[in-house]
């Protein structure tokens, strides 16, 4: 195999295909890059048997052929050569060469035929977004996915298509996050549990333009995603999602609007207070048109008055306030509104439309 191409081409797929490769593996087949020159395009490969990227590389094939090179290796190489035409050559025993101006790099290759390719998906049932949406929706939702899998259905998101509405949950024992998205078209009913770790990945690799699509595959077992020359084939959660529609409530007796950049701004300040593991919860007092947050700890505290609209009873409640912000972070609109039970059940933070819907559990307090 003989291929040349840009650095900066080489260096741009490297690093979208090197987040399918595995930290930790017994098979070391799985460490490697695979590049694919034996067609008429050049094509580069990694999959941990969880999640399969490849994605298309621009260059010259002077002669075609297979090899498998170690990840982390090729990727450091490829990332100190100079901006400048590279070409790589392999021999029938996968000695592997790079060579860009007057550095040559010799490495042993493997058999690219024992690499393990992405499985094949059948392009039906998929729908078509643009990569800004998907990666707004990802953003928007990832950070209340559970960050270990004692429960495994939590580390994923639901993905749920009805008509023409791409429905994505999360949540992790503490809070709920909903973001709804119209589409273009109706689709038949999906419902899909997608891991965590391809949906940070892909928001990664997203270009985030809006005129730039991503076509979205389903099948029992994976789904995949197909947009720009790149192809991300992942394994899908099994189980059954929870029925977070049992615990979601249109019922309030206190519902406050408030201006959210203040909001925000205040539980920020009052997080000085808050050492890394503490589980301080940030008080608010809401009466006669106004919200007054609370937080105390060894270090100092913070009691701050905001304006508000108040329909409703007086309420007061304790929240976490990482979990706040977390959700006002994603939130675009200019106000709020939050609607409370009482002090033991949860918010929501959600709009007219309920294109958003944040579920917070609240803290017990004393005081």
């Amino acid at each position: 195999m003989i291929i040349t191409c840009q650095k900066a081409e080489l260096q741009k797929s490297v690093n979208i295909v090197m987040k399918a490769v595995p930290s930790k593996t017994t098979l070391p087949i799985l460490e490697c890059i695979l590049i694919d020159a034996s067609a008429n395009e050049i094509k580069f490969t990694a999959n941990d048997m969880e999640l399969g990227i490849e994605t298309k590389v621009s260059g010259m094939i002077l002669e075609k052929g297979i090899v498998a090179l170690d990840a982390k290796l090729f990727s450091e190489i490829i990332r100190k050569l100079p901006d400048n035409d590279v070409t790589i050559s392999s021999d029938d025993k996968f000695n592997t060469t790079i060579t860009c101006e007057k550095a040559k790099f010799t490495i042993m290759g493997k058999d690219g035929d024992d690499f393990s390719y992405l499985p094949y998906i059948e392009k039906n049932n998929g729908i078509t977004i643009s990569q800004f949406t998907l990666k707004e929706v990802i953003r928007q939702t990832i950070f209340s996915i559970a960050a270990n899998d004692t429960n495994k259905i939590m580390t994923g998101e639901l993905f749920e298509i009805h008509e023409n509405t791409l429905k994505v949950t999360s949540l992790d024992g503490h809070r709920i996050s909903i973001r709804k998205i119209d589409l273009k078209s109706c689709y038949e009913d999906k419902k899909v549990i997608v891991p965590g770790k391809t949906l940070t990945e892909i928001s990664k690799i997203l270009s985030g333009e809006l005129d730039d699509l991503v076509d979205i595959y389903f099948t029992d077992n994976h789904i995949l995603f197909e947009f720009d020359n790149t192809k991300v084939v992942s394994r899908l959660i099994e189980g059954s999602y929870f029925r977070v529609d049992q615990m979601l409530s249109n019922d309030y007796d206190t519902k406050v609007t408030i201006n959210k950049r203040e909001l925000l701004d205040c539980i920020d300040r009052a997080t000085l207070f808050v050492k890394e593991g503490d589980k301080k919860p940030i008080i608010m007092n809401l009466a006669d048109h106004v919200m007054e947050l609370k937080i105390s700890s060894q270090i100092g505290s913070l009691d701050e008055m905001i304006d508000i609209t108040l329909e409703g009873k007086d309420i007061k409640i304790g929240f976490n306030p990482r979990f706040l912000m977390d959700a006002l972070r994603v939130i675009d609109d200019e106000q709020v509104t939050i609607y409370f039970m009482n002090p033991k059940a949860p918010c929501f933070i959600r709009n007219e439309e309920e294109s958003y819907i944040y579920l917070i559990l609240p803290v017990n307090f004393v005081g």
